[in-house]
């Protein structure tokens, strides 16, 4: 099976770069990584003490951050390393300021597992979720380097517990330990012969809950909203957008008002959506010099802000139940303890199952539920208040993974 695995990984190489003529994330896979070995000879030296993590994409690095910064405030002699597998992970935090070096991991071939260790030479190398490479987590065993899983989660189905998945458990032997999310991840683990597993949680609650302590003041956020209630819609497709316009156009209270920031902010997309809307819109682009407080709609066609805006949100609707993909983050907008709506495509998020489970976030698959749903919070404010304690109370008691993690590592 390893020898396999080794030839499937020589020819994803080679084929690699004529795939990458005709995609254009695949390029981005491609040509970051021809800076990898530069960025760290660069930013790495011989004697340096270097604490590596790996994040598939933005949703693991997420859950990293906090890890991140509070080893590096306990230990800033210690340099960061910081990789990522996608480029959706890597194009947006390429520039994150905590960390020392930050590049694409190398594609994991032999050759490239030995050559990125010698630089790196990490005391600590921690993996957010999963990506388990083989080749990489063999090196790391047989250099006895402290390996650790963070916010794991294992499910039955996957190879490591079946009968032709002992390739794949011997590579988790690299592992000195596991801190996964629920108990069944920790029995699975038990089933297999490993011990050295912890159920503590997932990190990605203590970094949602320390975004809200944050100063989230957005000034011309307030200039719009003044006192009325609030409903944000964020990370919408066209879908969730139709329902929401329908009863955005529909709705005669004077007091309510609407912030939509779009999962894709394409002008062409971003002008229809404003022309579907029968009511004063105003676009984050084309704010200045405009009356917000006159404004019942504000498009927010940027990225980067959004996680603030929550904070003014009496109701959150998160887009992307109507895909494929799924749902969007949910947990920032039930951070600041506010109901969560959300489309009907969520299953496959443990957390959106939580949630929806306890009452703190609700399916709203129709015109008519988000339409009863929308005007319920507007009118009866023990409801609205009720639920917005059920979505914060959540995210509090799902918080403290990270301790036990930082007590391993320090």
């Amino acid at each position: 099976m390893n020898l396999l695995y080794n030839v499937f990984i020589m020819f994803a190489q080679a084929l690699l770069p004529l795939a990458a003529i005709f995609d254009k994330k695949l390029r981005l896979f491609l040509n970051g990584r021809k800076e990898t070995f530069k960025k760290l000879k660069e930013g790495i030296t011989e004697t340096d003490k270097v604490f590596w993590i790996h994040a598939a994409s933005l949703g693991e690095f997420e859950q990293g951050r906090p890890i991140i910064e509070k080893y590096k405030a306990a230990h800033p002699d210690v340099k960061i390393v910081l990789t990522f597998f996608s480029p959706s992970g890597y194009e947006v935090r390429k520039n994150y300021s905590e960390a020392d070096v930050v590049c694409y991991l190398p594609i994991d071939s032999k050759s490239n597992v030995e050559k990125f260790l010698d630089i790196v030479h990490p005391e600590h190398a921690v993996f957010v979720k999963y990506e388990f490479w083989p080749n990489l987590l063999e090196a790391l065993r047989e250099r006895k380097i402290s390996t650790i899983l963070v916010s794991g989660i294992f499910r039955k189905e996957q190879a490591f517990f079946h009968w032709y998945g002992q390739f794949m458990r011997k590579a988790l032997k690299a592992f000195s330990y596991f801190f996964v999310q629920d108990q069944q991840s920790e029995d699975l683990l038990n089933s297999i012969g490993f011990l050295n597993v912890k159920a503590c949680g997932d990190s990605r609650f203590d970094r949602v809950l320390e975004i809200t302590q944050q100063d989230n003041t957005l000034d011309f956020i307030e200039a719009f909203t003044g006192d009325s209630h609030v409903l944000v819609a964020g990370s919408t497709w066209k879908e969730d957008e139709e329902l929401l316009i329908e009863y955005i156009n529909a709705t005669s209270t004077e007091n309510e008002k609407f912030i939509i920031a779009p999962h894709n902010i394409v002008k062409s997309d971003i002008n229809n959506l404003k022309e579907a809307i029968h009511k004063n819109v105003v676009l984050y682009s084309e704010m200045d010099e405009t009356d917000l407080s006159a404004c019942d709609v504000f498009i927010i066609d940027t990225i980067g802000i959004l996680t603030k805006i929550y904070s003014y949100a009496h109701v959150a609707y998160v887009g992307g139940g109507y895909t494929k993909s799924g749902v969007h983050n949910v947990l920032e907008p039930a951070s600041y303890g506010v109901p969560v709506l959300i489309g009907p495509n969520f299953k496959k998020f443990k957390e959106v199952k939580e949630l929806v489970a306890v009452g703190g976030c609700l399916i709203v698959d129709t015109q008519e539920k988000i339409c009863l749903t929308l005007q319920k919070f507007l009118q009866d404010k023990e409801a609205l208040e009720r639920v917005s304690e059920i979505s914060f109370n959540y995210v509090k008691t799902k918080t403290g993974a990270t301790e036990h993690i930082l007590n391993y590592l320090n």
